[in-house]
């Protein structure tokens, strides 16, 4: 696939880095600094032209004539999508992705279409963040939660604790421990290495566990690997910008929460844009105002600010200073794999967040979403199968006998509002969800090639 990237910010070249890695995609980027493209062509095997991404004579060199996809993610609302208006004019792309950070531009109807302004997806990093972290904040214990099949199905990742049912017992015995709850280990990885997840895989403490099961069913399965905690109450942010201010609205309603700003302009905006949440103007780093605030009482602080630096911090303060857990939005991955399950309970990599929304609309075959998991090192999809009997590759088949490659479980089967369990003789049928966890991204190609039906084949 011929992509071109507009944009060598973090999330561009991330993007960039994921997509030039896998076979059969040519990368074309574009920005206005040439010493990060020179960086990135150092680095990746991409082509690089500088220059103003939405200008027709930039586009033109770049390649967007030949182009199948453009994804266009500068920090301009309105330079992406006038990329893609030029895009869509002029050389008549296929499908065209921009980054729409401001919420007025997103809620309105009709905005957004080939009559309109003809981005086919738009995406917003602040709110999968937000979405992201809101989900950890329901599901105190869980490091990873995302959703499958509409949010039929949830992938959470636990690590395991010497509380939990089946920490020191075989993974067979969860059938015996919550007998009528379907759910599947998908993956253990164990200092960093994964663990087949057999019947008679050992489940250990301090296991990195991943399990998938229906949304209802998640706690009963969480408290097998973990004491489950107490539904978090007291929320504090540090940062009111897009995603503190979209995380304190979405949580002030069902918890105790704080924003911490340091503006005092900004801070005054978003006493007047937030309902209930307590808004303070301060340092979060500060350790008098965090202690005037009662931060050993709170159940979960979160820093989003612009600065990782500062995120790092305020955090690691927090947690020393009693608060039950913290999190950091954190841009390096360097850094959040290192400081992950230490100092700060859960490292938000806004990257990963936002890259496996991309993935969905790059992958062959009929895959509707895709997550990427231990910083980009697995992945987890959700693929529809299509084709007939004899003529795929999936349908009709019992999953004992469908090629997947080393490293890939089929997980669950989503059969309309019906969750099937995957055991080794259930049967694929035509227009099933079928959630895959690879342990190996590498071997993404195969299981493409596996949900292309009939002539698609290649």
């Amino acid at each position: 696939m011929n992509i071109l990237i507009l944009g060598a910010g973090q999330v561009g070249s991330s993007v960039a880095h994921q997509l030039a890695r896998e076979e059969g995609n040519e990368v074309t980027i574009v920005d206005t600094d040439p010493g990060t493209l020179r960086d990135l062509q150092d680095r990746l095997d991409v082509r690089t032209v500088v220059g103003h991404a939405s200008y027709p004579d930039v586009l033109q060199r770049a390649g967007a004539a030949d182009a199948d996809m453009i994804i266009a993610l500068t920090h301009s609302d309105e330079v992406n999508m006038v990329a893609c208006q030029i895009a869509h004019t002029k050389f008549n792309t296929d499908t065209k992705i921009a980054r729409i950070r401001a919420a007025e531009y997103f809620n309105t109807p009709g905005l957004f279409g080939p009559e309109a302004i003809p981005v086919d997806v738009w995406l917003s990093p602040e709110q999968l963040v937000t979405d992201y972290i809101e989900h950890l904040i329901h599901y105190p214990g869980a490091f990873q939660v995302l959703d499958f099949a509409d949010g039929k199905v949830r992938l959470v990742g636990v690590r395991a604790h010497r509380d939990g049912s089946l920490v020191g017992q075989e993974i067979k015995a969860l059938q015996q421990h919550i007998p009528g709850i379907e759910t599947r280990i998908a993956a253990v990885y164990r200092n960093g290495e994964s663990i087949p997840p057999e019947g008679d895989t050992l489940i250990q403490e301090n296991d990195e566990v991943f399990f998938i099961a229906a949304r209802k069913d998640i706690r009963v399965v969480m408290s097998e690997m973990r004491k489950l905690e107490d539904p978090v109450r007291r929320v504090v942010i540090a940062g009111g910008g897009n995603i503190g201010y979209r995380l304190a609205a979405a949580l002030e309603h069902t918890n105790q929460v704080k924003i911490i700003e340091r503006s005092k302009v900004r801070a005054r905006e978003l006493s007047e844009r937030l309902a209930k949440a307590i808004v303070l103007c301060g340092d979060a780093a500060d350790e008098g105002l965090l202690l005037e605030e009662n931060i050993d009482s709170a159940d979960v602080f979160c820093s989003v600010t612009n600065a990782e630096e500062a995120n790092i911090l305020s955090a690691m303060l927090a947690k020393r200073l009693g608060c039950k857990k913290v999190m950091a939005l954190i841009n390096r991955p360097a850094y959040a794999e290192l400081l992950e399950g230490g100092s700060i309970d859960v490292a938000i990599s806004p990257q990963q967040v936002t890259i496996g929304s991309l993935l969905a609309h790059v992958r062959r075959g009929d895959v509707v979403r895709v997550h990427a998991l231990r910083r980009g090192r697995a992945e987890a999809i959700e693929a529809i199968a299509h084709g007939e009997v004899g003529k795929s590759k999936v349908v009709g088949k019992s999953i004992e006998d469908i090629a997947l490659p080393a490293g890939t479980t089929i997980t669950v089967i989503v059969r309309g509002d019906t969750v099937v369990p995957a055991h080794h003789d259930t049967v694929v049928e035509a227009d099933d969800h079928v959630i895959l966890f690879l342990t190996d991204r590498r071997q993404i190609d195969e299981v493409e090639r596996l949900f292309q039906a009939g002539s698609e084949w290649r």
